[in-house]
């Protein structure tokens, strides 16, 4: 019989428009502060949208030499970045030997976007010869992973899961198996997203998938609300520190939370919309708690993927009522996009971090600007300001485009 690893979560480490050091952004996560604006980074003035969560005076030089910053485009910053913090905030210093078992696994929906911009508007405006040597290895998605595993030292599972909106919830589950199952001893894992960009925000645009509130950006985001317009674009990274749980108490580690479920299933319906009878997003929920072993009734709450679109929100809701029934509304359920936006592939990972520290912390956020509620919405998405909960389970939920459903399950420690 295998013998089952447990996993702990013994670091954080966030990059967000609500800051940077975890515990700030929590704080502004509970006093119901948005991070977002009108867009400040380029010229929208032709833009439809010209809103989005932006992380302003953003200086990666306090943290990387500027010879690497110049190698990396911004996602990749970010989660370099996320997992230093991340790794710092285990305390934990691994020995050589040690990070042969150690891995890291970033998830990016888009990757080097940015660095695709440019280096084409050079090659159509000055020709091949302008094209800079960097180019490939700043756009591919791998490298925030691939270069966080440099600067760490990290020699175990490194890899880049592309599950769009549902990146980072993929990597963390991956990571939790990995350690579960004792192929690594010590996984970073999260997503990290840099797409508030001309070419990403016109393609959005173009999908009507944006809200179009310019002119009340900080309202703009109200997921679950009957005049929800479409998301708004985020960016940023969220990453965890994770290890094996004995070895966590071994060292007399800060415990966040346990990862004890993880879920995944895809639609197989559409290429964005997601299934309206919401089987995927059910079944996710429920092989998550099956392998925590718990019934139901024991999750006090779930951070949401709760986007703010027409289809996610309800759907999500119905999905919800499948697995919970009439616990359904006892349920404790926020969305943290309501505040910084949708951060893509590093939403997850944001999220999960975000539902540890709840745990950890015995406060939810609100959902903010969540003033008519869609009466097919009609759960309790902490409307007002932030609550305090004892959780002793709670489950992060993560879909994205493809149909890709991905759940955590985590327990009070």
């Amino acid at each position: 019989m295998q013998n089952f690893h447990r996993v702990a979560i013994t670091g954080i480490g966030v990059v967000t428009s609500l800051g940077i050091d975890k515990d700030e952004f929590f704080n502004n996560l509970l006093l119901g502060k948005s991070g977002i604006d009108l867009i400040s980074s380029f010229d929208t003035r032709d833009f439809a949208v010209r809103i989005g969560g932006e992380i302003l005076d953003f200086d990666p030089s306090l943290y990387l030499p500027k010879k690497e910053i110049q190698r990396m485009d911004r996602f990749c910053q970010f989660g370099v970045i996320a997992s230093m913090f991340a790794y710092n905030d285990a305390k934990i210093k691994l020995t050589d030997k040690e990070k042969e078992d150690f891995g890291i696994i970033i998830g990016s929906g888009i990757g080097g976007v940015s660095t695709f911009e440019k280096e084409y508007r050079l090659l159509i405006e000055r020709g091949p010869s302008k094209i800079g040597p960097f180019f490939i290895t700043k756009m591919i998605g791998n490298m925030a992973s691939g270069q966080a595993a440099i600067f760490l030292g990290a020699k175990g599972y490194t890899s880049d899961p592309v599950t769009a909106c549902a990146s980072g919830t993929n990597a963390i589950g991956d990571a939790f198996k990995l350690i579960k199952y004792g192929n690594e001893k010590f996984m970073i894992a999260g997503g990290a997203e840099a797409a508030v960009t001309p070419l990403a925000l016109s393609g959005f645009a173009a999908m009507k998938a944006l809200s179009r509130r310019n002119d009340t950006p900080k309202r703009a985001s109200r997921p679950f609300d009957r005049d929800r317009d479409g998301f708004v674009l985020g960016e940023g990274a969220g990453v965890l520190f994770l290890e094996e749980y004995e070895h966590a108490l071994s060292r007399g580690a800060h415990i966040y939370a346990e990862i004890v479920g993880f879920g995944a299933s895809c639609d197989a319906y559409h290429i964005t919309l997601p299934d309206p009878e919401a089987k995927g997003a059910s079944k996710c929920m429920l092989k998550a708690i099956k392998e925590a072993n718990i019934d139901p009734t024991d999750i006090d709450y779930i951070n949401a993927h709760g986007t703010s679109t027409s289809a996610n929100d309800v759907t999500e809701t119905k999905a919800i009522k499948k697995v919970f029934g009439k616990h359904s509304y006892e349920l404790v359920i926020n969305s943290t996009k309501s505040m910084i936006g949708h951060l893509l592939g590093a939403a997850g990972g944001v999220e999960t971090a975000v539902t540890a520290l709840s745990i950890e912390k015995g406060f939810v956020h609100p959902t903010i600007n969540l003033d008519n509620p869609d009466p097919e919405c009609d759960l309790d998405y902490v409307q007002g300001g932030p609550r305090k909960i004892n959780i002793e389970y709670a489950l992060s939920n993560s879909f994205g485009f493809g149909g890709h459903n991905f759940s955590i399950l985590l327990k009070k420690v």
